[in-house]
């Protein structure tokens, strides 16, 4: 087996001004992502699951046949990003970055909209239904 020194070359911070930066974890292909999303999902309340699953299919579908790889890394390792999050409890009252949001086209900030309006409406819904058993006692 030829070994090529190239391909063992690692690229280094020298002469930068920021401290070392732990190593990126791979990106994990879709299928796999996609499967740990949803299992990730399991440990949500009934009604987060069911809109998170529909929210993590439909943009798994529509990102189906996306053929930059640019796009396809950068929606992989956002989506590996929240995977890594939920797994964890530290998302629970988080905000989301500015930067984040900035760099959202339209469509994007639209979706943000919408699903921010499902969540006040679930809550809202979820208010109403524990003020209105309290009222019949």
């Amino acid at each position: 087996m030829r070994v090529y020194s190239r391909l063992l070359a690692t690229a280094s911070n020298a002469g930068a001004s920021n401290s070392f930066r732990p190593a990126p974890m791979a990106l994990l292909p879709p299928i796999p992502l996609y499967r740990r999303l949803l299992r990730a999902h399991r440990k949500l309340p009934r009604e987060e699951r069911t809109l998170g699953d529909l929210y993590v299919k439909a943009e798994f579908h529509a990102h189906k046949n996306i053929d930059n790889p640019v796009h396809i890394v950068g929606f992989l390792s956002e989506w590996q990003m929240y995977a890594q999050q939920l797994a964890g409890d530290a998302w629970k009252g988080a905000k989301m970055d500015r930067s984040k949001v900035d760099k959202m086209s339209d469509q994007q900030i639209g979706q943000l909209y919408e699903l921010m309006t499902a969540i006040r409406k679930q809550e809202l819904e979820d208010n109403e239904s524990e003020h209105g058993t309290d009222n019949d006692k």
